[in-house]
């Protein structure tokens, strides 16, 4: 009984608010012509609604003005008016009046403004490019009223024929210069003259501006440049030529890069390499000259061969090693020092470094039986050895090479004894080929034939198939696209699993190429339990539009492959991307921080991380694609550090329009959506750079989880009173004005990605690089030093100088088998700082000094090494990546 109450008295003011036919409109607005300057007003009147939301509308948008009054007639009877005091062309078009109320939208009849006065534009002529002499059309039309309207062509100050009825084509047979045109539009009331267009004539482009090199890593070098005047004519391609200087040629490969963007990654450059760089762009009427050479050297790198003819020469006092110097090119970097690692009684001693490609040992004896190797090394490290040399006396070396030789001469025998049988057994089992193998005719009078079956067929266990795209029941449209991209099963081998979501997993797998080589890549693979072909449809839908990415910041598709089940009707779709090594950008900032071993990232390091994900939406957006889904756990880290926008499950591609509605429910990132994606499932580019910014903000925090303390059902309220994220501990004014403008409640007051990356750009550049300190070489004054005796406790001098602290040791360095009283002293040593130590490994206690002495008077000096382990397990928080229905 109470609940039929409380039924009645919740429904009395709704059926007293709206009639049961609903709103009843009483007058709708009438169609007016008016001249230009005079008033108009528009009468609107309903019944049936209690307290109207009452709007008037213009060709489909809300009129916001002042001119609008509301009266009230009776009881639920309303009326409105629309008044423009002093009509102009631009108010000429269609109008309505709409009423909301309980969530439903009811409008009037449409009525026509229509403005008499000069005739009106509709379609202007806009500039023209065109080659010499080839024919093209210009196009001009005007409106009343009234009406009728003709439309009169002036072409380079002549009029061109008699007026025409609006609208008007004008063929023009060609032009070989440029010149101006418009148009003339007449009616009774007077004449308007349209804008003055010019017809341009294409020529080649100028030469490219602003080469310069974004960032050198490791062996790869980034290239951007800005187009010059492109020539009125849309460019192709850009030609990049690179040269290395060599002792024998100028190298000119070219390389073409379709553009935008203007940008290009060289890889596989030579370490430590003087490197030249060059650029034109190609439009329809040929190629510009080229821009000025651009200079740059490649960083240094460890030796890649080892020294070589490692020989030496045992006398009774001293030994003496010597090998052939590495080339510059062999080096790849600048010669730090020479290793050289011996062992004796099969333990290793201590290593010693030499400036000049010999040394000379005091105490030959100590050396007998000792083996030597040798490597080169330079600032960042040491290359491979050489093979080991062992130190004989002569006779003794005599004596193993004849050895060597008759270990030889049985080798070889025997290598020729297995040849000659196997090639025997060959001869023997040569029979008549069959169709269906091989037929061999046994010794003897019974004959007796075998076959060996050239292949095997199980009629228990039929073999599966390759699936095809037919096989899955998708659209036409999405077969076509990826047709040309299907890779077969059978190329694919899957390892082990990356990562799991609610689409299936991404797991590790090698995919053999035409040329029989292999490459490592990801496969995202859809879950197991699929049962129907819309699931695989929205699966490969993303790899479509992957199928036609190219850009560096933006993740590739490599193909499609289809994996066969044995009793299920639908195989699994499994898309193959690119293998990212670093995996993605929200787990790397979490282990930067949170770690078992965390490391420091700079701020230049953070901007480059955000304008490679700017760089990428840019491209998204001018190909018309709206993410949905941006957010630092979709965008990947490559081998060389940059970050490649990825995931595009959640992506739409735009048609028409600006915009895509979300019709259907969706499991959507919250904490990443806009305000108006939120309120209203309106997802727009001016979305993905709210979602941009929210990604901005994660990179700051190195990978917190946004708007920490707010429930995901808070979010909306929490946006809609005007708050935001909170500006990182640590980040600079200019950087969180970027992320924060990103959140207007405005979406076009929103910056667009050009605009973004314009200014990260010219963040990156204004910031110093933070190259990390490393101590000098030092190579010591042996001139000086022979000049003073060795004291204990003494410091020695350095041609660079040394800094006291670093200096507090005794400079009498000596060779702990040096005998007593030798006299002669080792010319080719030196002592590096602790960075080079670090470089060239290990632990060098003893290391060749000037000064002689006893046993008793050696010194020992450790230079400690550290190194950073690297991070070999990717770690992931699903916790940080909320969703929602919405």
């Amino acid at each position: 009984m109470k609940l039929l109450v409380w039924v009645v008295v919740f429904l009395v003011p709704i059926v007293a608010g709206i009639r049961s036919d609903g709103v009843l409109f009483t007058k709708h607005p009438v169609n007016q012509t008016v001249s230009q300057g005079n008033a108009v007003r528009l009468g609107c009147a309903f019944q049936g609604v209690m307290e109207p939301d009452i709007v008037w509308m213009k060709d489909g948008e809300k009129l916001y003005s002042t001119d609008q009054m509301f009266i009230t007639l009776g009881d639920q009877h309303w009326e409105t008016f629309h008044s423009v005091k002093s009509v102009q062309q631009q108010d000429a078009g269609q109008y309505w009046c709409e009423v909301e109320f309980h969530d439903l939208t009811f409008s009037s009849e449409r009525a026509w403004i229509m403005v008499e006065g000069v005739p009106h534009f509709v379609q202007e002529p806009q500039d023209v490019a065109t080659l010499p002499n080839v024919p093209f059309n210009l196009t001009c039309a005007a409106v009343g009223p009234p009406e009728p309207v003709e439309l009169l062509w002036w072409l380079g100050g002549v009029q061109k024929g008699e007026p025409r009825p609006s609208p008007s084509v004008l063929l023009v047979q060609g032009v070989t210069s440029s010149i101006k045109f418009y148009c003339e539009a007449k009616n009774t009331r007077g004449i308007s003259v349209s804008r003055t267009g010019t017809i341009h004539i294409k020529v080649l482009p100028s030469a490219p501006v602003g080469l310069q090199v974004l960032r050198i890593l490791d062996n790869n070098v980034t290239l951007s440049w800005k187009p010059g005047f492109t020539g009125y004519s849309e460019l192709s391609h850009c030609i990049v030529q690179v040269s290395r200087r060599s002792t024998r040629r100028w190298d000119h490969p070219e390389q073409k890069v379709l553009v935008p963007p203007y940008i290009r990654v060289l890889s596989s450059l030579r370490s430590y390499s003087n490197y030249s760089v060059r650029v034109s762009c190609v439009n329809e009427v040929g190629a510009s000259p080229f821009s000025p050479w651009l200079n740059f050297q490649t960083p240094e790198s460890v030796p890649m061969v080892a020294p070589r003819n490692l020989t030496f020469n045992l006398s009774e006092q001293q030994l003496f090693l010597s090998w052939a110097k590495l080339q510059d090119d062999e080096l790849q970097g600048k010669l730090l020092a020479y290793r050289v690692q011996w062992t004796l009684g099969g333990e290793a001693q201590e290593p010693l470094l030499f400036k000049e490609n010999s040394a000379q040992l005091s105490g030959a004896g100590r050396f007998l039986n000792a083996s030597f190797q040798v490597s080169a090394c330079t600032t960042v490290g040491c290359g491979p050895w050489t093979p080991p040399v062992q130190v004989l006396p002569a006779s003794v070396q005599v004596q193993v090479q004849r050895s060597h030789m008759w270990v030889g001469l049985l080798l070889g025998l025997l290598v020729a004894t297995v040849v000659g049988l196997l090639f025997a057994m060959l001869a023997h089992r040569r029979g008549k080929e069959t169709q269906f193998g091989s037929a061999f005719k046994a010794p003897g009078p019974e004959r007796l034939v075998s076959f060996t079956a050239a292949q095997s067929f199980s009629r228990n266990g039929a073999e599966l198939q390759e699936a095809t795209l037919d096989s899955l029941g998708i659209n036409d449209d999405l077969k076509n696209k990826l047709q040309d991209v299907l890779i077969s099963e059978r190329l694919i081998t899957l390892g082990h699993v990356l990562g799991k979501g609610e689409f299936g997993s991404v797991r590790e797998a090698y995919l053999k190429m035409e040329d029989s080589s292999v490459q490592k890549v990801a496969v995202k693979v859809l879950k197991s339990d699929i049962t129907s072909s819309g699931d695989i449809e929205q699966c490969l839908k993303e790899a479509a539009y992957m199928k036609d990415f190219h850009h560096p910041n933006v993740i590739q598709l490599i193909g499609v492959s289809l994996h066969r089940r044995p009793g299920q009707r639908l195989p699994i779709p499994m898309v193959v991307l690119p293998f990212m090594k670093h995996g993605d950008l929200h787990t790397f900032l979490l282990l930067s921080r949170l770690g078992e071993q965390p490391f420091d990232l700079s701020l230049q390091c953070l901007i480059q991380f955000m304008l490679d994900i700017s760089r990428g939406m840019e491209y998204l957006s001018s190909r018309n694609i709206i993410h949905r889904d941006l957010a630092a756990r979709n965008c990947m880290l490559n081998e060389d550090m940059t970050v490649c926008v990825a995931d595009f499950g959640l992506s739409k591609k735009i048609y028409s329009g600006d915009y895509y509605r979300q019709g259907s429910v969706s499991k959507l990132p919250v904490k990443w959506i806009a305000l108006e994606s939120l309120s209203d499932n309106v997802f727009t580019t001016q979305s993905d750079v709210w979602a941009y910014g929210v990604t901005m903000w994660e990179i700051m925090t190195r990978g917190q989880t946004p708007y920490p303390g707010v429930e995901n059902s808070e979010i909306y309220e929490y946006l809609i009173k005007g708050e935001r994220l909170k500006k990182p501990p640590d980040c600079r004014d200019n950087i969180y004005e970027i992320m924060h403008s990103c959140w207007s409640p405005v979406p076009k007051c929103r910056p667009s990605f050009q605009h973004l990356v314009s200014q990260l750009e010219a963040l990156w550049l204004s910031l110093s690089p933070s190259t990390p300190l490393k101590e000098p070489l030092l190579y010591i004054n042996l001139e000086e030093e022979k000049k003073e005796p060795c004291n204990e406790g003494r410091g020695a001098t350095s041609a660079l100088g040394l800094e006291e602290a670093a200096v507090a040791t005794s400079s009498c360095w000596s060779v702990p088998w040096q005998r007593l009283g030798e006299e002669e002293e080792e010319e080719d040593w030196l002592m590096v700082g602790s960075a080079a130590a670090m470089a060239i490994g290990g632990d060098y206690r003893y290391i060749i000094g000037p000064c002689g002495g006893t046993e008793q008077e050696n010194e020992e000096v450790e230079v400690a090494g550290r190194r950073r382990d690297t991070l070999q397990e990717e770690m992931r928080d699903d916790d940080d990546d909320v969703i929602i229905n919405v």
